[in-house]
């Protein structure tokens, strides 16, 4: 990256470099976590090989939905993080951690992936603290393969919130340099009953708030989407049970593929529309969005999953009225 190309006044960006490029330049140790579970470390991926193409240090982490439990103790980095290598044994058919792991190293890129198993707030935020002094980060990005995550919670629906949430509720209160979170795959929670014009809404209050760093398109012919289609093909053959629809789409949007597009048998009876706007990241201040969150205080004292579940679910059955959704005008 060229440093002459940089914003010159802390705080603004320029049209020349890409803000999400630009908030990570100064950055050391960049920390990428798939914030929603599961495949959502995968959404991480082109931007993990876009900042390693350019010499940058970046580490891997997912809050897991395998059985981590299972894992021999000796992976175990800590008491809540699991260093996931190419050669971690697990005998849950769900791993898509070791998956990745695998994957990289075929590749030649750093091959460890951090797992966290599902936690609370609290147990999450100390699993986040030991990767920040044990790796020295300096900047971190949550990654949601969805667009949830962007909720503040009194709209219509929030799709599937509680990983996410509670993702952005650890990070916020850690004391990083750089938290950035970034959202690929718009559009996909329409299935979970996410209205996307109040995402919209939503990024456009960030702007005005200067929490708001643009969006930015994977290119179909770039290294970084050819890589990224390779891995979630090698995901998906290796979880032929339960390949990820997320990431299914994403790479088919990337692809340039459109509308009811079929990959896996999994969403037969739902028409599906892949389109452009899932390959790309619509990336915000961690801070700020976590600051607009309306029900952020009332998961911060949890310890477990459970425990988050009630608190959302009793802070929506309080909510006096939700916003209305609204369709696209165009």
């Amino acid at each position: 990256m060229n440093p002459a190309a940089l914003p010159e006044e802390s705080g603004t960006y320029s049209l020349a470099v890409p803000p999400l490029f630009a908030a990570l330049a100064p950055a050391r140790s960049i920390l990428i976590a798939g914030a929603g579970g599961g495949f959502d470390v995968y959404a991480g991926l082109p931007l993990a090989l876009a900042l390693w193409h350019g010499g940058a240090q970046v580490h891997l982490a997912s809050l897991s939905f395998s059985q981590l439990e299972l894992i021999d103790r000796d992976a175990w980095a800590a008491e809540h993080v699991v260093a996931v290598r190419p050669d971690t044994a697990s005998p849950d058919w769900y791993f898509p951690e070791g998956t990745l792991a695998r994957w990289l190293a075929a590749h030649d890129l750093p091959s460890t992936v951090y797992a966290f198993p599902p936690l609370g707030v609290q147990t999450l935020r100390d699993a986040y603290q030991y990767l920040i002094e044990h790796l020295s980060v300096d900047a971190v990005v949550l990654v949601d393969g969805g667009t949830d995550i962007l909720l503040r919670g009194d709209e219509s629906d929030l799709g599937t919130p509680v990983e996410d949430i509670t993702s952005l509720a650890a990070v916020a209160a850690l004391d990083v340099p750089v938290k950035l979170v970034t959202s690929l795959g718009f559009g996909i929670d329409a299935y979970d009953g996410v209205n996307h014009v109040q995402v919209l809404e939503n990024l456009a209050a960030l702007d005005r708030d200067g929490g708001y760093l643009g969006a930015l398109s994977i290119p179909g012919s770039s290294r970084e989407a050819t890589l990224y289609r390779d891995a979630v093909a090698d995901a998906q053959a290796a979880t032929p049970q339960r390949p990820s629809i997320v990431q299914g789409q994403i790479t088919a949007a990337v692809s340039g593929a459109f509308g009811d597009v079929r990959f896996t048998g999994r969403t037969s009876g739902s028409a599906l529309f892949v389109n452009p706007l899932m390959a790309i990241y619509f990336t915000v201040d961690l801070d700020k969005l976590a600051g607009r969150c309306l029900y952020l205080d009332r998961i911060e004292n949890t310890i477990g999953r459970r425990q988050v579940i009630g608190r959302i679910q009793a802070f929506r059955d309080q909510l006096p009225i939700a916003r209305i959704p609204r369709s696209f005008p165009h």
